[in-house]
């Protein structure tokens, strides 16, 4: 340290901050944000934080300086006992056969801000698509046909509601149902549906959402005490909603498909808790950063999650297509 100069040294106080805070971030899918939620919220920050840490090795090995060992050797146990941040080839390969699953958060197809262009050019893009199963959280319900599917099981959280849950499906639906979670808008459901005489257990999910607008001071809140407050209520509630989900989860042995908006990262207790088990499309064939949330740093909010007898040859994040403030995914599986 007596080497470097006074901005050095500055510089290497908030590196050591920020590495600190990594570091302490892949712990936080052990803690229930029941337990500490304020913990909980540097979850979301993830992503950013993996990123100043990259560029901090970038300036330390420019300027030659040791000190690039702090953040590298945080990355380097990150990139061992953390979920992958970017994915560097995928296998983009399809089987035949294989079953196409698409989640998409369509946030009621741009109609709380009247772009009716909009929504339909969504549902054009997704029937271009042509998924098998189709699970759509936010969707606008009304009678209106707007898809081929066969089957399908809607979901209203409150009676008279306008929008809720959908699993679309070209197979056969057996058996359907809700979780019923407590929320004013979110909830869990779930279909079995029939394909070459198995049956396969779809679970949307959408966890309570953190109400946050990315475009505006504070998020939208008025100040960030109040933003804090209500980011950790959210967290409490997603922990509550997970448990109800996992309870459920173990009355069935067959095979699975859980996807989603988790409205939390690959970093979280929810995702880990989730995940356990479980086979990440993003991560087995995935490319990029897997982009599902529209903000400026890549966020992975939105998954496609299986049992760990299925495999799967292609992922998709559609993070070029702006129909909702997340992007639609995609992903082929077989068993």
């Amino acid at each position: 340290m007596k080497k470097l100069s006074f901005l050095d040294k500055l510089f290497y106080l908030i590196n050591s901050i920020l590495a600190v805070l990594l570091l302490l971030s892949y712990l936080l899918v052990y803690i229930s944000p029941e337990t500490l939620p304020v913990l909980a919220v540097i979850s979301l920050f993830v992503p950013a934080l993996i990123i100043i840490n990259i560029l901090f090795v970038i300036f330390w090995t420019i300027k030659l300086k040791k000190q690039v060992l702090l953040s590298l050797s945080i990355l380097i146990i990150g990139h061992f006992i953390s979920t992958p941040f970017y994915k560097l080839s995928d296998k983009n390969s399809a089987f035949t056969n294989d079953l196409k699953v698409m989640s998409f958060n369509i946030k009621l197809h741009g109609l709380i801000n009247g772009k009716e262009e909009n929504y339909k050019n969504g549902y054009d893009f997704i029937k271009e698509q042509k998924p098998d199963v189709l699970v759509l959280q936010e969707n606008y319900i009304n009678n209106r046909n707007y898809f081929s599917f066969p089957y399908k099981y809607n979901n209203h959280k409150r009676e008279n509601s306008i929008f809720g849950m959908t699993i679309y499906s070209n197979f056969p639906i057996i058996n359907k149902g809700s979780l019923n979670i407590k929320s004013k808008g979110n909830n869990i459901i779930f279909a079995d549906i029939v394909k070459n005489k198995d049956t396969i257990r779809i679970y949307n999910i959408h966890l309570e959402s953190l109400r946050i607008q990315p475009n505006k001071e504070n998020f939208g809140e008025k100040s960030s005490e109040k933003l804090l407050q209500r980011v950790e209520s959210a967290f409490k509630k997603q922990a509550t909603q997970v448990e109800i989900f996992l309870t459920h989860q173990k009355k069935w042995k067959g095979k699975t498909i859980v996807a989603g908006d988790f409205n939390n990262t690959a970093y979280s207790w929810a995702y880990k808790q989730i995940s356990n088990n479980k086979k990440d499309a993003f991560i087995e064939a995935g490319k990029g950063f897997g982009k599902s949330y529209d903000y400026w740093f890549p966020m992975r909010i939105d998954f496609i999650l299986t049992d760990n007898t299925a495999s799967i040859q292609k992922f998709e994040s559609f993070n070029q297509v702006i129909y909702s403030d997340h992007f639609p995914i995609l992903a082929r599986i077989k068993w």
